[in-house]
């Protein structure tokens, strides 16, 4: 088995962030979202990996080389971003041989069985009732719940069954000619070839496919979903600092995870903070935020925040005299 890793996307919704970072290697909870998606898949025994890199990508291929060194590792260039389906079939030549493969977008999270998922005798998708279907690629099934069709972000949906990036395909060699045919003949959807429209291609042909409900998706490409899903974990067993060494003159309020070699002085960190390493706070208060590496913080409250590494935030320090039965807003 062979995973194959998009990871071209330039992470639009995140941006200032992701002009410099890639969205793929930033943290929740201490841990670049790739990290997980990686750990997830060396679990279930797969040790050759095809990761597709853009906007960025050297990063990224620095990042897995260093962290994951004894994998055996891919990496190929999508230079015209096309859709997904042509993100992944400009890699056909390094899994065509795969007996099967798993695909795995690399900027989401999820819980999920995954065990089931590899052990499943069909193609299988993983899934997940949404609010809103017309954002995704969904699943269209009859009452018995047979897959119908597979539609990319449709305007109508008949179906809140959406799909949330992660794919098994047993049929690699009709996998690869379903791309082909797309691209040869252009079908698009939304001008791009998107995954979605080879494996429909897959089920038109005669290919059978299951699906699996994740248990939990996280869906990182907006910086709320990103700062709730940093929460979510720091509360969850070997996520957080436990026993961060003292600071000068302040408080911690966990859970929070803070990065080797950071200076914190005068300031209150916490609750539901990831701070990278390095990151410098002085005079500062931060909750509910992730900063980056080497950043550095100071005279200023931050919450709700995403700040990225090599960043500098400063405010303005006030001198304050305050009388009885008096308040002050200074907004925010």
């Amino acid at each position: 088995m062979k995973a194959i890793i998009p990871v071209a996307g330039t992470g639009m919704r995140l941006r200032p962030l992701t002009y410099t970072q890639p969205k793929p290697l930033i943290p929740v909870a201490g841990k670049p979202i790739i990290s997980f998606i990686v750990d997830q898949l060396i679990e279930l025994g797969v040790q050759d990996f095809v990761f597709i890199i853009g906007y960025l990508g050297e990063k990224i291929r620095e990042y897995i080389e260093r962290t994951y060194p004894e994998l055996h590792t891919v990496f190929v260039s999508q230079d015209e971003r096309l859709g997904s389906a042509h993100a992944i079939w400009l890699a056909r030549d390094h899994y065509a041989d795969a007996e099967e493969i798993i695909i795995f977008f690399g900027d989401a999270i999820i819980d999920a069985d995954l065990g089931e998922f590899k052990d499943s005798l069909t193609s299988c998708l993983g899934v997940q009732k949404v609010d809103d279907p017309r954002k995704f690629g969904v699943v269209d099934h009859d009452i018995n719940g047979n897959i119908r069709a597979l539609i990319e972000k449709p305007r109508i949906p008949k179906s809140n069954l959406a799909m949330v990036g992660c794919y098994k395909v047993r049929e690699v060699e009709q996998f690869i000619e379903a791309c082909s045919y797309n691209i040869d003949n252009q079908f698009k959807s939304l001008d791009e070839y998107h995954l979605t429209d080879a494996l429909n291609r897959m089920l038109e042909w005669g290919t059978a496919f299951s699906t699996i409900t994740v248990d939990n998706w996280f869906d990182c490409g907006r910086r709320e979903v990103l700062l709730e899903t940093n929460a979510i974990f720091l509360d969850r067993h070997g996520f957080a600092t436990d026993d961060p060494p003292p600071f000068d003159n302040s408080i911690i309020i966990h859970p929070v995870h803070i990065g080797p070699n950071c200076d914190i002085s005068n300031s209150i960190v916490g609750p539901y903070v990831t701070l990278g390493a390095n990151t410098k706070l002085e005079y500062a208060i931060v909750s509910d935020s992730i900063i980056g590496e080497f950043a550095s913080i100071h005279n200023i409250v931050l919450r709700d925040s995403v700040v990225g590494n090599d960043a500098s935030i400063g405010g303005l320090r006030q001198s304050l005299n305050i009388g009885d039965n008096t308040e002050i807003d200074f907004g925010g």
